[in-house]
């Protein structure tokens, strides 16, 4: 139990529904250009609430009463930058699941089955931006295995997936996921590359979970990433958390990180208007993807 959580006095339900002072309109602009500064993310003022509630849950936890002294913890140096981690997986928590937007996936599946023959020179690289708990990686990889089932080359390909969040990551690592993410997943796909575990999760199998890796990356520091020669680079549902001419730098980071006839693929209506010199859109109203040209 964390100092002051309960004070070992009263039942932790009480403590629970402890109130809060609200936050100040000077501490919700502190608390939101901390956030935007450090990782792009954007809380609107609809948003506010969602920040509170969080932000309160964590105050509750280390029995802090203000958003100020709060503050002043998180950005206070090393021990704040341990704090900081912390606080960032309570606010990036994203629901995913296996297949999430499937004519993106349709789109993947011919793209590679059409470039199966290339695979023998160089495996195939898929990076997974914003990967969260590790479903579109996994999603990834299940689609590179599926092209290439039927060849002499079925595990010549690798997938990295990354997140700022560690706690995703980690849950990434582990593999292992409730029912509910598999239910856009194909039966047939399901007993291939799932195991279903005494818990009643399901864990993926391990020769295709070696395919994977999950790296801490922030989406800010792309200029910085190893990441290059893609053949493949997903960013969905990431970008909407983002000012425009925030996504439009993203976009154009992860356009020079694909190889020449790469595929992007981005989140339906996450952009409007970007365009990159170098890519080609798609021809398919369903998604919002483009090729590299080469």
């Amino acid at each position: 139990m964390n100092e002051g959580e309960g004070h070992g006095m009263q039942p932790s339900g009480v403590w629970a529904l402890k109130p809060l002072a609200d936050m100040s309109a000077a501490e919700f602009h502190d608390w939101r250009a901390l956030l935007e500064d450090r990782t792009g993310l954007v809380i609107g003022d609809q948003r506010r609430a969602f920040l509170q509630t969080n932000l309160s849950a964590r105050m509750r936890e280390l029995g802090v009463d203000d958003y100020g002294s709060y503050y002043r913890q998180v950005t206070d140096g090393p021990r704040g930058a341990v704090e900081w981690s912390t606080l960032l997986d309570r606010l990036t928590v994203q629901e995913t699941r296996f297949f999430r937007h499937p004519p993106s996936f349709e789109v993947l599946d011919v793209y590679l089955r059409e470039r199966t023959a290339q695979v023998e020179q160089r495996p195939w690289a898929l990076w997974s931006v914003g990967c969260s708990s590790g479903e579109e990686p996994y999603s990834l990889a299940i689609a590179a295995a599926e092209a290439l089932r039927d060849t002499p080359w079925p595990e010549h390909f690798g997938v990295t997936g990354t997140d700022i969040s560690l706690n995703a990551l980690s849950k990434a690592r582990d593999a292992s996921y409730g029912p509910r993410r598999l239910q856009q997943l194909d039966e047939v796909l399901a007993e291939r590359y799932f195991r279903r575990q005494d818990d009643g999760r399901f864990k993926v199998v391990p020769n295709l979970a070696a395919r994977v890796c999950c790296a801490r990356l922030n989406v800010l520091e792309l200029a910085k990433a190893p990441m290059s020669g893609m053949d493949v680079i997903f960013c969905q549902n990431l970008l909407i958390y983002f000012r425009r001419w925030r996504r439009r730098e993203i976009l154009n980071r992860l356009a020079e990180r694909l190889a020449p006839g790469g595929l992007l693929v981005v989140g339906v209506g996450e952009v409007s208007g970007w365009h990159h010199p170098d890519l080609q859109p798609v021809a398919d109203e369903r998604v919002l993807a483009f090729t590299r040209k080469g």
